[in-house]
Protein backbone atom coordinates (compact mmCIF):
# COMPACT_ATOMS: atom_id res chain seq x y z
CA UNK A 1 0.00 0.00 0.00
CA UNK A 2 0.96 3.68 0.19
CA UNK A 3 3.92 4.91 2.15
CA UNK A 4 2.54 8.45 2.58
CA UNK A 5 -0.98 8.96 3.94
CA UNK A 6 -3.44 10.06 1.28
CA UNK A 7 -4.37 13.24 3.16
CA UNK A 8 -0.67 14.28 3.18
CA UNK A 9 -0.43 13.53 -0.54
CA UNK A 10 -3.49 15.72 -1.18
CA UNK A 11 -1.83 18.61 0.67
CA UNK A 12 1.27 18.36 -1.51
CA UNK A 13 -0.86 18.21 -4.67
CA UNK A 14 -3.25 21.00 -3.66
CA UNK A 15 -0.74 23.83 -3.68
CA UNK A 16 0.54 22.91 -7.12
CA UNK A 17 -2.89 22.16 -8.57
CA UNK A 18 -4.50 25.38 -7.37
CA UNK A 19 -1.57 27.46 -8.64
CA UNK A 20 -1.92 25.81 -12.07
CA UNK A 21 -5.70 26.16 -12.12
CA UNK A 22 -5.44 29.85 -11.23
CA UNK A 23 -2.85 30.43 -13.94
CA UNK A 24 -4.93 28.62 -16.56
CA UNK A 25 -8.05 30.45 -15.35
CA UNK A 26 -6.37 33.75 -16.18
CA UNK A 27 -5.84 32.53 -19.75
CA UNK A 28 -9.07 30.64 -20.45
CA UNK A 29 -11.53 31.44 -17.69
CA UNK A 30 -12.11 29.76 -14.33
CA UNK A 31 -14.94 27.38 -15.37
CA UNK A 32 -12.90 25.92 -18.24
CA UNK A 33 -9.73 25.66 -16.14
CA UNK A 34 -11.61 23.83 -13.36
CA UNK A 35 -13.32 21.53 -15.89
CA UNK A 36 -9.97 20.54 -17.39
CA UNK A 37 -8.46 20.00 -13.94
CA UNK A 38 -11.43 17.82 -12.88
CA UNK A 39 -11.17 15.71 -16.03
CA UNK A 40 -7.47 15.20 -15.42
CA UNK A 41 -7.92 14.41 -11.73
CA UNK A 42 -10.74 11.96 -12.47
CA UNK A 43 -8.63 10.23 -15.12
CA UNK A 44 -5.81 9.85 -12.59
CA UNK A 45 -8.27 8.51 -9.99
CA UNK A 46 -9.70 5.98 -12.43
CA UNK A 47 -6.19 4.78 -13.23
CA UNK A 48 -5.41 4.57 -9.50
CA UNK A 49 -8.54 2.43 -9.05
CA UNK A 50 -7.39 0.02 -11.77
CA UNK A 51 -3.93 -0.21 -10.22
CA UNK A 52 -5.34 -0.78 -6.74
CA UNK A 53 -7.62 -3.59 -7.97
CA UNK A 54 -4.69 -5.20 -9.79
CA UNK A 55 -2.48 -4.94 -6.70
CA UNK A 56 -5.20 -6.50 -4.55
CA UNK A 57 -5.91 -9.20 -7.10
CA UNK A 58 -9.62 -8.63 -6.66
CA UNK A 59 -12.18 -5.85 -7.12
CA UNK A 60 -15.26 -6.68 -5.09
CA UNK A 61 -17.19 -4.24 -2.93
CA UNK A 62 -15.60 -5.90 0.12
CA UNK A 63 -12.22 -5.05 -1.39
CA UNK A 64 -13.36 -1.46 -1.95
CA UNK A 65 -14.43 -1.29 1.71
CA UNK A 66 -10.91 -2.40 2.62
CA UNK A 67 -9.49 0.46 0.49
CA UNK A 68 -11.77 2.91 2.28
CA UNK A 69 -10.58 1.68 5.68
CA UNK A 70 -6.88 1.26 4.91
CA UNK A 71 -6.17 3.99 2.34
CA UNK A 72 -8.85 6.70 2.26
CA UNK A 73 -9.31 6.78 6.06
CA UNK A 74 -5.69 6.06 7.00
CA UNK A 75 -4.44 7.93 10.09
CA UNK A 76 -8.00 9.05 10.93
CA UNK A 77 -8.38 11.03 7.69
CA UNK A 78 -12.07 10.06 7.70
CA UNK A 79 -14.50 9.15 10.47
CA UNK A 80 -16.40 6.43 8.60
CA UNK A 81 -19.58 4.68 9.75
CA UNK A 82 -20.43 1.65 7.62
CA UNK A 83 -24.16 1.13 7.24
CA UNK A 84 -24.44 -2.11 5.36
CA UNK A 85 -22.34 -4.24 3.11
CA UNK A 86 -24.31 -6.99 1.41
CA UNK A 87 -22.59 -8.57 -1.58
CA UNK A 88 -24.03 -6.09 -4.12
CA UNK A 89 -23.90 -2.86 -2.02
CA UNK A 90 -21.53 -0.85 0.10
CA UNK A 91 -22.93 2.06 2.10
CA UNK A 92 -21.19 4.31 4.55
CA UNK A 93 -21.31 7.85 5.87
CA UNK A 94 -18.36 10.07 6.66
CA UNK A 95 -18.87 12.26 9.74
CA UNK A 96 -15.44 13.90 9.88
CA UNK A 97 -13.25 14.65 6.89
CA UNK A 98 -9.66 15.74 7.38
CA UNK A 99 -9.52 16.40 3.64
CA UNK A 100 -12.10 19.19 4.10
CA UNK A 101 -10.18 20.41 7.14
CA UNK A 102 -7.00 20.44 5.05
CA UNK A 103 -8.53 22.61 2.33
CA UNK A 104 -9.95 24.92 5.03
CA UNK A 105 -6.51 25.29 6.59
CA UNK A 106 -4.98 26.01 3.18
CA UNK A 107 -7.67 28.62 2.46
CA UNK A 108 -8.97 26.70 -0.54
CA UNK A 109 -12.11 24.94 0.70
CA UNK A 110 -13.93 25.88 -2.51
CA UNK A 111 -11.41 23.82 -4.48
CA UNK A 112 -11.70 20.67 -2.34
CA UNK A 113 -14.69 19.34 -4.25
CA UNK A 114 -12.66 19.61 -7.47
CA UNK A 115 -9.38 18.31 -6.07
CA UNK A 116 -10.58 15.47 -3.81
CA UNK A 117 -14.29 14.67 -3.84
CA UNK A 118 -14.48 14.37 -7.62
CA UNK A 119 -12.06 11.44 -7.46
CA UNK A 120 -14.30 9.00 -5.60
CA UNK A 121 -16.68 7.82 -8.34
CA UNK A 122 -13.84 7.72 -10.88
CA UNK A 123 -11.70 5.62 -8.53
CA UNK A 124 -14.60 3.18 -8.02
CA UNK A 125 -15.17 2.98 -11.79
CA UNK A 126 -11.50 2.15 -12.33
CA UNK A 127 -11.51 -0.31 -9.43
CA UNK A 128 -14.43 -2.18 -10.99
CA UNK A 129 -16.38 -0.82 -13.98
CA UNK A 130 -19.52 -2.56 -12.64
CA UNK A 131 -19.49 -0.42 -9.48
CA UNK A 132 -21.61 2.72 -9.52
CA UNK A 133 -21.36 5.37 -6.83
CA UNK A 134 -24.04 7.76 -5.66
CA UNK A 135 -23.48 10.58 -3.21
CA UNK A 136 -25.98 13.32 -2.44
CA UNK A 137 -23.98 15.44 0.02
CA UNK A 138 -20.44 16.20 1.12
CA UNK A 139 -18.84 17.82 4.14
CA UNK A 140 -16.66 19.71 1.65
CA UNK A 141 -19.80 21.49 0.40
CA UNK A 142 -21.09 22.23 3.89
CA UNK A 143 -23.19 19.17 4.73
CA UNK A 144 -22.82 17.59 8.18
CA UNK A 145 -21.75 14.29 6.56
CA UNK A 146 -20.99 12.62 3.25
CA UNK A 147 -23.15 9.72 2.09
CA UNK A 148 -21.36 7.12 -0.02
CA UNK A 149 -23.49 4.48 -1.73
CA UNK A 150 -21.85 1.97 -4.03
CA UNK A 151 -23.81 -0.60 -6.01
CA UNK A 152 -22.47 -3.54 -7.96
CA UNK A 153 -24.46 -3.53 -11.16
CA UNK A 154 -25.50 -6.89 -12.62
CA UNK A 155 -23.69 -8.07 -15.74
CA UNK A 156 -25.64 -7.36 -18.94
Amino acid sequence: MRTIPLVAQREIEANIAVALINRYAAAMGRPQAIAIARETIQSLAESAGRHMAAAMGSHSLADLAQVVREVWAREDALDVVFIDAPRDRLAFDVHRCRYAELYDRLGMRDMGIHLSCCRDAAFARGFNPAIQMERTRTIMEGAPSCDFRFTLMPAP
